[in-house]
């Protein structure tokens, strides 16, 4: 089988003979194409592509994610966007500085945003060389929660939230920011790739209760769910940190994949998802990928298998984005595992 043959099996509830393989690796990209400026790199659709498809030849990965951070939707939105020289750009000045400046902004356009234009770009390109031999995911940035923090900020967001006193401009700016969303993902999937994601971080239980969850991020991922549903569209979900009290909520979104991180409990993960999605992850980006040892990459990854992979359902792959540091040596222990430990009879 080959990469999507394996994705697509695995995505529609069968065995494969294997457990595929994802690799996270815009950053990587970057060092592999030896760029000596990650902030021109990152706004070249041409580099990106041609970074992800060096990789996907070198690494022979299953699934490509493509992206250049966290940052795309929130700069397209207004928002002030950090290009750094050697990591991923960052989000530093908010869009708007009142709930009452909502009805202010603009949908963008994803073909007419030159930073939204060329993560389009690389996501085409990538799916006419490789497309039928890799499962390509047209990342759709950041989910409605994310978006809404990067637009009003982090901490302002959260004392609108704590404070309550305007419910009404915080659903309509996470009204907003789904539209948003909507748009850039059915822009990615028209450019050839199989699936679309979101990252909806700061909705987890690391920065805010289940209660909050289930009030202001759930009900907006379900209502993308239901739109790209309806146009036969998976969609992959990711939210870092300890996802374990809201896994169940996270499953019942009907999001076809659930990427969570090695602070999740895998056993509990497994039975949410088992037989409603599939589960992206969890090996440690950070303390074992870019900082272990192949040994150490190859223990986490047989593990995940172990526990993840039994009766299918799992798609292996870090937890979240490796660094631009991961030694390539570090990546082939993570494929090889998979090639080793996850074979299906």
């Amino acid at each position: 089988m080959n990469g999507l043959e394996r994705t697509q099996l695995t995505l529609q509830g069968k065995l494969p003979d294997r457990v595929p393989v994802d690799l996270h690796n815009f950053m990587v990209t970057a060092r592999l194409m030896g760029a000596a400026n990650y902030a021109d790199f990152f706004r070249d659709g041409e580099a990106m592509a041609e970074g992800q498809i060096m990789a996907w030849r070198r690494f022979g990965h299953d699934v490509i994610l493509v992206e250049n951070g966290t940052a795309a939707l929130a700069e397209a939105c207004g928002v002030q966007v950090i290009y750094q020289s050697d990591t991923a750009p960052v989000a530093k000045e908010p869009a708007i500085k009142s709930l009452d400046e909502v009805d202010r902004l603009e949908v963008p356009d994803p073909y007419k945003t030159p930073v939204l234009a060329e993560n389009l770009k690389a996501t085409r390109i990538i799916a006419e060389v490789i497309g039928r031999e890799a499962f390509i995911i047209g990342r759709g940035d950041q989910g409605p929660f994310s978006l809404a923090c990067e637009i009003r900020g982090m901490n302002e967001f959260m004392m609108d939230l704590a404070l309550g006193e305007q419910p009404e401009k915080i659903h309509r700016l996470l009204e907003f920011c789904t539209q948003v969303t909507l748009r850039y993902m059915l822009a990615q999937m028209e450019q050839g790739a199989h699936c679309t994601s979101i990252g909806d971080s700061p909705s987890g239980p690391d920065l805010i209760s289940p209660r909050q969850y289930r009030e202001y991020a759930y009900p907006y991922v379900r209502r993308l769910v239901e739109a790209l549903q309806a146009r036969g569209i998976p969609l992959s979900y990711h939210i870092c940190g300890n996802a374990t009290p809201i896994i169940g909520d996270m499953a019942s979104t009907g999001a076809a994949i659930l990427e969570i991180d090695q602070k999740a409990d895998m056993r509990t993960c497994k039975e949410a998802a088992r037989g409603r999605a599939v589960l992206l992850g969890p090996v440690d980006p950070s303390a074992v990928l870019a900082n272990g040892t192949p040994e150490q990459v190859t223990e986490k990854a047989r593990e995940a298998i172990t526990i993840l992979g039994e009766g299918g359902g799992l798609i292996l792959g870090p937890g979240c984005a490796m660094p631009a540091t991961t030694p390539d040596e570090n990546i082939d222990a993570l494929i090889e595992a998979a090639r080793t430990y996850g074979r299906y009879a």
